[in-house]
């Protein structure tokens, strides 16, 4: 099937599944993929408790981050619905394991052909503030488990490091606490600039408004069914 005459019967699905979806549900979810972006990503690394990690998924949602990396070498994470209330289904998740341990050199390549930045969150010396990052360029935000953060190996392969100043005795915040922080001084900075490509592209918002119709509406499986039988009948 010919790309143009997919997208024309997508669009076709996209109309009988709505049906099925209020209006004020579809204004919410347009509304939502008009500030959606891959411009910042973010990089979890082995997270030991899975509730830090559904919390940094909520986060992400919050700030209209898209694409969350969960990188999975000795911990397997399962989303904690009771935690991100509901943001695993809006935003997209990709896990990387290997049993030959190339979990980080595998998400690394995959983000840096895609033009990312990979920035490592560590207070080392030479870490540069979260104050002073450079928004205006593709950035990968790292963050490691609770016990003891990013690994050598992701400060080794990664493009440089990025810390937040503190002004107490604790060395870190929370993982979900530091995403937040982190994210909202990204967006922040990113008001006051004009990025092109920053936001989803017509084909990203059209691809992800297909999969939200199919989550919200109840037995979307046999309704799609239906169509296609209707549609090739």
């Amino acid at each position: 099937m010919e790309e143009k005459e997919l997208y024309k019967k997508e669009l076709g699905l996209l109309s009988y599944l709505g049906q099925y979806i209020t209006d004020h549900k579809k204004k919410v979810m347009e509304t939502v993929l008009a500030q959606r972006t891959r411009f910042f990503t973010v990089v979890l690394e082995d997270i030991y408790k899975p509730h830090n990690a559904s919390a940094v998924l909520r986060t992400c949602d919050c700030f209209g981050i898209q694409d969350v990396h969960i990188l999975e070498k000795t911990n397997q994470y399962k989303v904690n619905p009771y935690v991100t209330r509901g943001a695993s289904d809006w935003v997209d998740i990709h896990k990387y394991f290997s049993n030959e341990g190339n979990a980080v050199q595998d998400c690394f390549s995959a983000l840096k052909k895609n033009g990312y930045q990979i920035l490592a969150t560590s207070p080392n010396p030479g870490s540069i503030s979260v104050y002073d990052l450079p928004a205006n360029q593709k950035i990968a935000l790292v963050f490691g488990n609770e016990h003891e953060g990013v690994s050598e190996e992701v400060k080794q392969q990664a493009d440089g490091l990025v810390h937040i100043p503190m002004l107490g005795f604790t060395e870190s915040f929370n993982i979900s606490v530091s995403a937040s922080i982190f994210l909202y001084e990204l967006t922040k900075q990113i008001k006051d600039l004009t990025i092109e490509g920053f936001h989803l592209s017509e084909d990203e918002k059209h691809a992800l408004r297909l999969k939200w119709y199919k989550q919200i509406v109840k037995r979307s499986d046999l309704h799609e069914k239906m169509y296609w039988e209707t549609l090739n009948s």
